[in-house]
């Protein structure tokens, strides 16, 4: 992850023995690891084993949201039309899928004491709306609209806001594979480079949470897939007294990315912020046009033939779009050409600058849109480039 960080007390040699105050009992190290003890890791120090499980049940998952005779087309959906709502689990609704990544959002109006672990996705979770504090056992942040958390796999995690009467909104993208750095924004010691669009100033990173050493009934909501679980555990979850390594929650928030310009348009590699092994994870953000004379600002008609475009739109005036709106999700399938609808072209040239923020993701494998992309369709989008 982004650098080495360390909370709380652990021994001097990991692997050793780590004695509570009564100098009888043990903590207990758990190695949290990526790519089979190869990747990135952290050792956890727990009060109690973090094995232990009282009960487990599969609970009834969501109602089907497959809509297998979806035509491949263009699609924008509105997303805040979609009236589920729920606390930062039950709220989750899907709109975009494929066997390695799921777009879906949040509209959290509820608190909840559940605890939540996806078990088989690492998960990006966009703050749309709404202010609080992330927990989990590595520690705690405070998030604020724009923060870009960054949750590996396996993590136990709570999101508790500061006001559920307030139109809070989560965008989340699930992965199958960990969402990493890339490669060409650090250097070979693993630091961002002077070139890279942030740097390790802009990362929000765990705080001290102290931990809980609380015997109970604790009700940990586990999404294996498309199935969800109870497990009810003995202790606390967020008992860990110390950690340190590379594997951890972060945030980045979208207004600390620092864009690239060009003399001529460029393309959208140069917003890239994240990537997986199966798509990439870009940010739109407000910048000065280009300033070659005759310059085109808007994007040329293009097909990406090995990836589906999807863009989740945050505020501002998009420089391409008609109709778009906060909250609103383009799906562009990589069978087909987009690019500007009718007039966007001429109406950018001489432009100095676009005032937009929006996050897109190009998946390399084609995306199927759910029912809820149907019950919030704009339902004109597809015929928006006829003249």
């Amino acid at each position: 992850m982004p650098f080495y960080h360390k909370l709380g007390e652990m021994p001097k040699v990991k692997h050793t023995t780590f004695f509570k105050k009564d100098g009888k009992s043990l903590y207990r190290e758990e190695l949290v690891s990526s790519k089979g003890f190869s990747g990135v890791y952290s050792n956890k120090y727990h009060y109690n084993l973090p094995t232990a499980v009282k009960k487990v049940r599969e609970l009834n998952s969501e109602s089907k949201v497959d809509w297998p005779e979806a035509p491949v087309l263009y699609y924008h959906c509105f997303t805040d039309e979609l009236k589920k709502t729920g606390n930062f689990i039950s709220a989750r609704s899907e709109f975009l899928t494929n066997p390695h990544c799921t777009i879906g959002t949040a509209r959290v109006t509820e608190d909840t004491d559940d605890f939540f672990r996806n078990a088989y996705a690492a998960e990006y979770v966009f703050v749309h709306r709404g202010t609080g504090t992330f927990f989990s056992d590595f520690g705690k942040i405070v998030f604020e609209e724009g923060d870009q958390f960054i949750i590996p796999r396996a993590t136990t995690y709570q999101f508790k806001f500061d006001d559920y009467k307030a139109h809070n909104k989560l965008m989340i993208v699930e992965s199958d594979t960990s969402f990493e750095l890339p490669t060409h924004y650090r250097n070979d010691y693993g630091q961002m480079t002077e070139h890279a669009p942030y740097s390790e100033r802009d990362f929000k990173i765990p705080e001290y949470l102290e931990p809980s050493d609380e015997k109970g009934d604790f009700r940990v909501i586990v999404k294996a897939g498309k199935k969800f679980f109870e497990h009810i555990v003995p202790h606390h979850p967020f008992g860990v007294v110390g950690w340190d390594g590379y594997l951890y929650p972060y945030v980045l928030n979208i207004k600390n990315y620092h864009p690239k310009v060009g003399r001529i348009h460029l393309p959208p590699p140069v917003h890239l912020c994240f990537r997986t092994q199966h798509f990439i994870l870009c940010n739109f953000v407000p910048r000065p046009f280009d300033f070659y004379p005759g310059a085109i600002p808007t994007p040329y008609f293009h097909s990406n033939i090995d990836s589906d475009e999807v863009l989740y739109y945050v505020e501002g005036d998009f420089m391409s779009r008609k109709g778009v709106r906060e909250g609103s999700i383009t799906l562009h399938p990589g069978g087909m050409p987009h690019g500007p609808q009718p007039g966007k072209t001429e109406e950018s040239v001489g432009a100095k600058e676009t005032n937009e923020y929006a996050v897109m993701i190009d998946t390399y494998a084609p995306l199927r849109p759910t029912l809820n992309v149907k019950e919030t369709l704009d339902k004109d989008y597809a015929q928006s480039w006829l003249e």
